[in-house]
């Protein structure tokens, strides 16, 4: 046969090259056909099924399975260069994976090929080969995978050249990420064969898919869709073969079943899926008799319609009858029975295509990922083109038409590439090139598309006329074409075949059906059957047909959108670097080891492989640009000077002469070239680990210097001490003691002589007082001698004398004393009239007045008084009415004792008597230390005597005469005649007390003197006037009270009493601060309190008894009674006079006080001070922070009436007009409901709007805004009443003013953080304290919760009394005159908020395994519970911890409960959670920064901001408002959210445009977010893309710079910590960020950022965002990060990991350990810690999240040391080991019933476990029938009865005598190791994939490999080994794992939900055996 190939000239030998075959046949000798197929036979029977030719792959199908697709076969091919290994298709996807990472364009690989020549296989090889050198393992790539199975179950059916022919194309195209792995594909399909589903050529089958669901579906299932068996049905038995050889198809069911789920197929789609594919079966078997259908089956035909879910008898008409429009009506025509039958079958079809089509669909909404809308994203692909091959049958349609038009469109695409576009480079680029001749389909593609009246466009020509017809079609092609050479024309006229010239022969065409498969239309009424079903997946097919609203359009013919899919695959062939690989098919009877010489020629032929080979071996394919060519293999060059700019001119034809001559040889450059580059990483290798030990070197040859000096001289100073040292220390030693006893000689004798001085000085005073005293005494005694005698001598000489005048003396008394009887009598009768008259005349003088009621009101308060006529207060009666509690009076019986005679013997000073005298002291009556003390006691004395009338007045000044005053002996007239322009107070001379510091005793001393035997009338009743005003002023001390109080007793009638009150009443309320006023001294007269008027804000005035004593307290609590006020907190009493208005609180300042200043102030404007215009008011002056207006109406109403007046008088301002609106709006509603008149809403604009308001608008609009604001208002319709209008009043003035609302002390502050000022004004109110400067700017606000304590103190005479301010922000101590009302009020404020608080923080962690308990770590939030049972008192409280959101018992002492009714800031939690130390270190340091921010001026980014950052944005609006505002700086902190990244290349990325700000708090945002959730907007970009990092960087410094802060600066410093320690930024950036840190030192975290940004610089950069423990960490400013970390014993420790490392040093071997997470997931020990972690809690977040449909939730875990591989654990090596590890880990696998054990090692292993729990304690036998299943397997418990398993445990432990519990743990590990199962990981999983096993299987990983046990028989079902494991990925809650070969292997879909600790041990144990391997 092949004799004529070989004859030229004659014979010629063989070339040595066919002898045995090549590997490329561009290398063959024998350049002819014979020569190529002897070489593709050669290899074929050697088992070779591929072949290179140049780049081109030629595949020979084997028809069997060959070991060439193993894991091995994958790892030899990766990386490796076209040609350097044998061919194979793994070469050829390799070398598109290396180009399109190398070049950066996309590829492409076109596998064409026959029907059956195995291009379906090749791509999923393709397939294989590329997911397995992306090396992720990911789900996304198993589910590229798992496409296939479903595709090819719909797509694909048995023909008979192909039992898996591919009908239709697909295009996959692959999506790789920059790195190289697979992020994505997406599938494209072309003309599926829908006809198949109707009917099937003889021995061909229909799609694969009907055949696996008649076998693999469940029997209920069938039954439900009353499905049987295949051959039972029409469309399964046309080509009379429902079975395949070599395919199982209730295998590839189960196969199918597994895709679908990893693919995301709901089990409701692939029911939907199942009911469609049984109605099609069901449709099959119906056939037609008149107009009624009948199915083969009558039984079933109900059933049959559950499936489509749509009516039967519509269903009926549809297929029978068709509507059509006429002009007028709708008509409707019946079909003859095939009509019926072919619109049946074209239902049919529609519903299989696109139900095809929505499978597709759904496949790629799971694996195609969509391109990001960056614009600088690139994507990068792989194209897998898989379509039908060439095909020519016995009978060819309109199917194989197309087919065959896109095989032509390949070719061509193949011809243009190989050879028209080669040979065109070379001709442009003037090659001497000799042209070759190829086979060019153009012709055809001219013929059947591209010419007019192309083939093609004939038959939609023909397709779109109604009554064209088969017949003319042909006719018309006969026409165009029936003279060309491609065109083959029908033999006759009655014949419907055609002919066409293909590239691989000429296919003859039936034209019977060609219009009818062309138009692919469907009848309107089955569409509308369509719509009116209720089967939602029917619809979702049909979505397209359905959504055109009844519009009647013209379909596209199948044709036409073949084409246009076909002219976009080929676009996107073009685009991309095309590889081919020929598949060959080498016999039709698909048997292995058969070659078909004539079949592959043919094929080798029309493939145009001879002109590939001559064209390849001639050309060249490999090119370069010459700048391309000398960047890739200059390091060849043997030149150190490769610049390509400098040597072009000089090498450049050298270089073209090395292209031209090395063009096949690209290979070898390629290996040259990774052999250059090996070399030269070698040398930088070795160069730089040469430096790097020398460095090392140097360090440690310093540090031994360093070590040898520090060891040499703490030898010599040790010798040093041993010899001098100790001679130095004797000689010392003798000399301190010599000079020790020198010194202590002289102070012996110092002393000596002190002390005899001191006693001689002593004995000489006590000489010179007893001399003194002897004198004094003589001299006394001779002077009472003296006088004795002289007065002897003087009796004698006039004793008779004397007797004489005696007599008459006598006489005259005796005359005297019967006179002043006479008199006596007299005055004795009158003397109760005269006392009246006395003190009525004294006090003449007063006018009568009421208090409160004199003169104007003061401004402002004018309106609570009616114009022209004076408020009448209410009627009170003084009598009746007590002014405060009844105070007990003293025990008389005790006074009897403290007599003021006594007092006065004690403790008066000289001769001072107690007794009244009418002269001038010549010194107090009491001791006084101070010098000016005594002079104002003397002046006292003075002023006293002059007020009684003992010492007369001065003479009047001439011009000073009284003025119509009364003249009267006893009356003040003549003193109020001197004092008339002197206060009250300087005539009864109290103006000493308070100006001096006289002593109180002193005064009342001075006046009881005066007072005792005074027999002046008219002086001792002023003396008592005296004395009860003092006693209304000031109390006397505790040494004098007493006697004062016995002295009052025997006062004159009415004032024992009155002045005995007087005093319990000043001792009770404290010393007044001001003199009395004039009312004080009408009460003085009357004996009766004093009457007040008070002004309540509702108009009301009432009046209330005072006297001098009485506080605001007091009166606050009558005027509560009074008015049934509840609610009292708050309320204080006001005083005003004139314009000037202020608080005289609730407590104990006296409203006679501020009276007194009122007449002070009246006096100085020179007015009369008893006519003083003063008003008392009750307001609200403070709100509670738990304020509630419902719970006292009263209260209510009056903070709302003086709300309303101080709107009106513009006491209280709104920012807004609307808001005086609505608030007059809501008065409007609470004065007259829901009566709009006009005069109402006059009246109710006068009483809110304040007159500048009425004079910015006029009244007119205030009216009109205020009606329309109360007709739309809610309250008309709702009927709401008036309380609560003005509820809502009430708490909207809280509110919006709460420093209206607030008490005002004045302070100075004494210590404490540094303040703008030192003196202030202390602001409290419901919101906190805040310091306020006197134009009222806050100084500092604190809230309550940074409020810890408050405490008053004493400073001193000088200073007064402080407070003590304790907070988180410092301790300040504030010197203040009401101090203690301060402490107070705070305290008040702190204890009422702590005890309605619903919040604590942690004061210690707390850690419970008891549920009931709560545990909390140290600084956590806890919200407080109520709970009856759970008392304070009691020690415990109930709480949630809100990180974790659990519940139970707190102990109180753990926590501190916050004084705050709603949730702390972060900012409070922040200080909350520093330390003293910490917050005091940040005080000082921001002090510290304050004053030295001006010497010296921290680095910022100005200079790098000049190069890299953006143009600042212009804002139009703010140019116009502010013309000469500076530009913005970019590199300033801005409270304003950038809307443009800083830095240029970013320009257009607005993603993190503010996220620094809202976590440093410099712009507010209403959407509240955690600290996690902030960082990880921040962070979660820029670990994923390097070009962000730098732009974080740059937002945080910038938020740092100028930032005046401190919360938004120590927020920024965290982020700057955490950003440092993540990654580090670039070159450009890196040395600015060192400046910025290293300018800011003084910062506490400034050195550990500078450490961690080293650090970062080392290591590679982080993979996620913080997790939340190192965000806690941070916040509490600590820089070490501990976590605990557990062991399988229970035992726990606390560690700072950085990355996943193994930390116990103690161990034999440490390799096999690693840490693990609760649940149990391993970590791998090259990532990071905090890395792992956050991966394994944001998975368990998203998890739990979707599956309870919940928000965001905290994650709690555990972290555990455990050992993973047991590869090499042989119990006793490591005893440590085994007692932590080994046994813990093992005993709960074998209670689980893991293993499979004999009841002899379970008793034995029962006792062993009981001895570990009790070790030799037998008196616990009795436990063991309780504690059976901590002894025994769970399913073994029933094998013996309870008493039998206790019975032969004992037994067995009895036997095991004198063994520890340590020994029985370890018997136990000796026992399980001799299973086969011991040290497996095991897990119980779901697995679909195989029908022959269980649905729930237990996998056990061991070193022998995976194995597949029954979970109840523990039977091995399958044990597969790890070197036939071929891949391994996983999904959420699936992972699949392919055994064997890569194209028929063993696949396993498993279940469960540790999926990702079954990866992990799975990956580990891989790695471990690959590396003893």
């Amino acid at each position: 046969l092949f004799i004529g190939l070989f004859l030229e000239d004659g014979f010629r030998p063989m070339h040595p090259t066919s002898v045995n075959g090549v590997d490329d046949m561009i290398r063959l000798g024998d350049l002819n056909e014979a020569g190529l197929l002897r070489n593709l036979l050669v290899r074929h029977k050697d088992g070779i099924i591929y072949t290179y030719t140049g780049s081109i792959l030629v595949a020979v199908n084997p028809y069997q399975l060959l070991p060439l697709y193993t894991t091995e076969q994958v790892h030899l091919y990766t990386d490796r260069r076209l040609g350097e290994l044998p061919p194979h298709v793994f070469a050829i996807a390799d070398s598109c994976f290396f180009n399109m990472r190398r070049n950066k364009k996309d590829q492409c690989c076109v596998i064409s090929g026959e029907s059956g020549a195995g291009k379906t296989e090749s791509t999923k090889l393709m397939l294989q080969f590329l997911a397995a050198v992306s090396g992720q393992h990911s789900w996304i790539e198993q589910q590229i995978l798992e496409a296939n199975p479903i595709l090819e179950a719909f797509g694909n059916a048995k023909t008979i050249r192909n039992d898996n022919s591919s009908r239709f194309g697909k295009y996959i195209d692959i999506n790789f990420t920059k790195g190289g792995a697979i992020e994505g594909a997406k599938i494209e399909h072309y003309l599926l064969e829908k006809s198949r589903v109707c009917r099937q050529a003889p021995e061909e089958r229909n799609y694969h898919i009907f055949y696996c669901m008649l076998m693999g579906m469940p029997a209920e299932q069938k039954k439900i869709l009353s499905l049987g068996n295949a051959s039972e049905y029409n469309y399964l038995t046309m080509g009379n073969c429902t079975s395949c050889d070599g395919r199982d198809d209730i295998k590839e069911y189960a196969h199918f079943r597994s895709a679908m789920k990893i693919l995301m197929f709901s089990e409701n789609d692939s029911w939907e899926i199942n009911k469609l594919l049984a109605a099609m079966l069901h449709l099959g078997n119906v056939h037609f008799e008149g107009q009624r259908f009948i199915c083969l089956k009558d039984t079933i035909r109900e059933e049959r319609f559950i499936c489509l879910n749509v009516d039967p008898k519509a269903l009926e008409k549809s297929l029978t009858q068709r509507s059509f429009m006429t002009s007028r009506e709708s008509v409707t025509k019946p079909l003859t029975s095939a009509q019926a039958m072919d619109g049946k079958d074209a239902f049919v079809k529609a519903i299989y295509g696109r139900l095809f089509v929505w499978v597709v669909g759904k496949i790629n909404k799971a694996v195609f990922k969509p391109p990001p809308e960056d614009t600088k994203y690139v994507r990068q692909s792989i194209g897998l083109l898989d379509i039908f091959g060439f095909e020519n049958f016995n009978k060819n349609s309109f199917e194989q038409l197309c087919i065959n038009f896109a095989n032509e469109q390949l070719q061509q695409f193949f011809v243009k590439h190989v050879f028209k576009l080669e040979q065109d480079e070379y001709a442009r680029e003037n090659i001497v090139w000799k042209h070759i001749e190829y086979n060019d389909n153009q012709r055809t593609l001219d013929v059947l598309a591209n010419k007019s009246l192309n083939i093609l466009a004939l038959i939609d020509e023909e397709s779109n006329f109604p009554k064209g017809t088969d017949t003319t079609m042909i006719n018309k092609m006969n026409q165009v074409h029936g003279k060309g050479d491609v065109y083959v024309p029908p033999k006759n006229n009655h014949d419907t075949q055609f002919g066409i010239q293909h590239f691989a022969g000429v296919v003859h065409y039936d034209s019977k059906g060609f219009l009818e498969k062309n138009r692919d239309a469907l009848s309107t009424d089955l569409i509308q059957l369509v719509e009116k079903s209720s089967n939602k997946m029917l619809k979702q097919a049909f979505q397209n047909e359905l959504s055109s609203n009844g519009e009647i359009k013209r379909a596209p013919t199948l044709s036409g959108q073949f084409r246009q899919s076909l002219d976009a695959l080929m676009k996107t062939l073009t685009a991309c670097q095309p590889y081919f690989i020929r598949c060959i098919k080498p016999n039709d009877f698909k048997k292995p080891m058969l070659f078909d010489r004539d079949l592959c020629m043919r094929q080798l032929r029309y493939s145009g492989m001879m002109e590939t080979i001559r064209i390849r071996k001639a050309g060249y394919p490999i090119r370069y640009t010459f700048d391309e060519f000398l960047e890739r293999y200059r390091v060849l060059l043997k030149s150190s000077l490769c610049d390509p700019k400098v040597v072009r001119r000089n090498v450049a034809v050298d270089i073209v002469v090395v292209v031209i001559v090395v063009d096949f040889h690209d290979t070898m450059l390629e290996l040259e070239r990774m052999k250059e580059l090996n070399e030269k990483a070698l040398l930088i290798q070795r160069v730089l680990r040469g430096y790097k030990y020398r460095r090392q070197f140097l360090r440690q040859r310093s540090s031994a210097l360093v070590i040898q000096k520090n060891w040499r001289g703490y030898k010599g100073r040790k010798l040093y001490r041993l010899g001098f040292a100790r001679l130095q220390a004797k000689v010392r030693a003798r000399q301190l003691q010599h000079h020790y006893q020198q010194k202590r000689v002289a102070a012996v004798r110092l002393q000596a002589q002190t002390r005899g001085y001191l006693a001689r000085k002593e004995w000489q005073r006590k000489r010179r007082a007893v001399i003194l005293l002897q004198t004094n005494t003589r001299g006394m005694l001779a002077r009472k001698q003296v006088k004795k005698m002289k007065r002897d001598m003087f009796l004698s000489a006039k004793e008779r004398r004397e007797e004489e005048l005696a007599a008459l003396e006598r006489q005259r008394r005796l005359n005297q004393v019967l006179q002043q009887k006479k008199e006596k009598e007299a005055s004795t009768q009158s003397e109760s009239i005269t006392a009246q008259e006395m003190v009525d005349d004294i006090f003449g003088f007063l006018p009568n007045m009421v208090g409160g009621q004199e003169g104007q009101a003061p401004a402002g308060f004018k309106d609570l008084e009616k114009q022209g006529e004076r408020t009448r207060p209410e009627e009170v009666d003084l009598d009746d009415l007590p002014m405060v509690e009844d105070i007990p009076e003293e025990d008389y019986d005790d006074l009897d004792e403290y007599s003021f005679s006594k007092f006065a013997s004690m403790y008066f000073q000289g001769a001072a008597t107690p007794t009244h005298v009418r002269q001038r002291l010549r010194q107090p009556l009491l001791y006084h230390e101070d010098e000016g003390d005594v002079v104002a006691s003397m002046t006292v004395w003075w002023i006293i005597l002059r007020f009684m009338g003992d010492l007369p007045e001065p003479k009047l000044v001439q011009g000073q005469g009284a003025r119509g005053l009364r003249g009267s002996n006893n009356s003040l007239d003549p003193d109020l005649a001197l004092r008339q322009d002197r206060r009250l107070s300087h005539m009864v001379g109290l103006d000493q007390v308070r100006t001096t510091g006289v002593s109180p005793n002193e005064i009342y001393c001075q006046i009881c003197k005066q007072l005792q035997e005074n027999g002046n009338r008219s002086s001792f009743y002023r003396g008592w006037i005296l004395l009860s005003i003092c006693l209304g002023i000031f109390p006397p001390t505790e040494r004098f009270i007493k006697f004062l109080q016995s002295f009052i007793r025997f006062g004159p009638m009415g004032y024992a009493p009155y002045c005995a009150k007087r005093l319990r009443r000043t001792v009770a309320n404290g010393v007044r601060g001001e003199p009395p006023s004039w009312l004080e001294l009408e009460a003085t007269k009357s004996k009766k309190p004093i009457a007040v008027s008070v002004t309540l804000m509702d108009s009301r005035t009432i009046s209330l008894p005072v006297d001098s004593s009485s506080t605001s307290k007091e009166i606050c609590q009558l005027l509560s009674e009074k008015v049934s006020l509840k609610d009292t907190f708050g309320f204080s009493l006001y005083v005003a006079i004139y314009e000037k208005v202020w608080s005289l609180g609730s407590g104990r300042e006296h409203v006679m006080d501020a009276i007194s200043q009122c007449e002070q102030e009246v006096k100085r404007k020179g007015g009369q001070e008893q006519h003083a215009p003063w008003r008392l008011y009750y307001r609200k002056e403070i709100f509670t922070p738990w304020h509630d207006c419902k719970e006292d109406s009263v209260s209510t109403d009056l903070i709302y009436r003086q709300i309303i007046r101080g709107l009106r008088f513009g006491e209280y301002k709104c920012d807004k007009d609307d808001d005086i609106v609505q608030l007059s709006a809501k008065h409007f509603y609470v004065q007259y409901g829901s009566d709009c008149s006009l005069d109402n809403a006059k009246t109710v604009v006068q009483d809110c709007i304040n007159s500048s308001l009425l004079e910015a608008k006029t009244q007119d609009k205030w009216l009109q805004m205020v009606s329309t604001a109360h007709a739309q208002g809610p309250y008309i319709n709702s009927r709401q009443k008036a309380a609560g209008v003005k509820a809502e009043v009430v708490d909207y003035a809280r509110q919006k003013w709460p420093l209206f609302f607030s008490r005002f002390f004045e302070a100075a502050k004494l210590s404490g953080p540094a303040l703008p000022k030192n003196k202030f004004i202390v602001a409290i109110n419901w919101t906190g304290i805040t310091f306020l400067d006197e134009k009222e700017r806050r100084l500092l606000q604190l809230s309550y919760p940074e409020v810890t304590g408050v405490n008053t103190m004493r400073e001193g005479k000088k200073f007064g009394q402080s407070v003590s301010l304790l907070t988180l922000k410092g301790d300040f101590s504030l010197n203040a005159v009401m101090a203690g009302n301060i402490a107070e009020l705070v305290h008040m404020f702190l204890g009422g908020l702590r005890e309605r608080s619903q919040y604590a923080v942690a004061l210690q962690e707390v850690n419970q395994d008891d549920p009931t308990f709560l545990s909390f770590k140290k600084g956590e939030l806890i919200v407080l519970i109520k709970d009856d049972e759970l008392t304070v008192g009691r020690g415990w409280i109930k709480g949630k911890n809100e990180r974790t959101g659990k519940t139970g018992a707190v102990p109180t002492d753990a926590v501190l409960v916050l004084p705050t009714l709603t949730k702390p800031t972060n900012e409070v939690m922040s200080l909350l959670n520093l330390s003293p130390d910490q917050r005091k270190s940040i005080m000082a340091a921001n002090q510290k920064e304050t004053g030295t921010v001006e010497r010296v001026a921290p680095v910022s980014l100005k200079e790098f901001s000049y190069e890299y950052f953006r143009q600042p944005i212009k804002d139009v609006n703010r140019q116009v408002i502010s013309k000469n505002v500076a530009p913005e700086r970019l590199w300033v902190k801005s409270r304003e959210p950038i809307k443009q990244p800083l830095l240029k290349k970013l320009a257009g990325n607005s993603e993190l445009s503010h996220r620094a700000c809202l976590y440093m708090g410099d712009y507010p945002t209403k959407q509240i977010q955690t600290p996690l959730e902030l960082t990880d907007q921040i962070f979660g970009p820029a670990t994923k893309d390097e070009a962000l990092r730098d732009e974080i960087y740059c937002q945080i410094m910038k938020q740092m710079t100028s930032n005046n802060n401190r919360f938004s600066l120590e927020q920024g410093w965290q982020l700057l910590w955490l950003c440092c320690g993540l990654f580090p930024p670039s070159q450009s950036l890196l040395k600015h960020t060192q400046r910025f840190l290293e300018s800011r030192r003084r910062e506490p975290l400034a050195p550990d950022c500078l450490q961690r940004l080293q650090g970062s610089l080392r290591i590679e950069p982080r993979k996620l965002p913080p997790h939340q423990v190192e965000i806690d960490a941070i916040q509490q400013n600590s820089t070490q990060i501990f976590h605990k970390v557990h062991f399988p014993n229970d035992m726990e420790e606390v560690k700072s990991p950085a990355r996943s490392f193994c930390f116990l040093k103690s161990l034999v071997c440490v390799t096999s350990f690693c840490l693990y997470v609760v649940q149990v997931l391993s970590l791998n020990d090259s990532d990071y810690f905090f890395d792992s972690l956050r991966q394994i809690t944001d998975w368990s977040k998203k998890a739990k999240s979707v599956k309870e449909g919940g928000g965001p939730m905290n994650m709690s875990y555990l972290v555990f040391f455990m050992r993973k591989l047991w590869f090499n654990v042989s119990p006793g090596r490591d005893l440590e080991a085994d007692l932590i590890f080994h046994y813990p880990q093992e005993l709960p696998k074998y209670l689980r019933g893991y293993h499979r054990c004999t009841k002899e090692d379970m008793v034995n292993i029962g006792a062993l476990l009981f001895r570990v729990k009790f070790n030799n304690d037998k008196s616990q036998f009795v436990l063991i029938p309780k504690m059976l299943k901590d002894l025994v397997p769970n399913d073994m418990l029933k094998a013996m009865s309870t008493t039998d398993w206790q019975k032969n445990i004992v037994a067995a432990y009895n036997k095991q005598a004198s063994m520890t519990s340590e020994e029985a743990s370890l018997a136990f590990l000796k026992v399980v190791c001799r299973w086969p199962t011991f040290g497996c990981a095991f897990f119980e999983v779901k697995q679909t994939s195989d029908p022959n096993f269980p649905d729930i299987v237990r996998i056990a990983i061991s070193k022998q490999g995976v194995s597949i046990i029954h979970p109840k028989t523990k039977d091995v079902l399958a044990t597969h080994p790890f070197n036939r494991i071929a891949n391994w990925c996983s999904g959420s809650t699936y992972f699949h794992i392919t055994v064997g070969n890569l194209v028929k292997g063993n696949k396993i879909l498993c279940e469960t939900s540790l999926v990702k600790t079954f990866i992990t041990v799975l990956f580990v144990c891989l790695f471990v055996f690959i590396f003893y391997c």
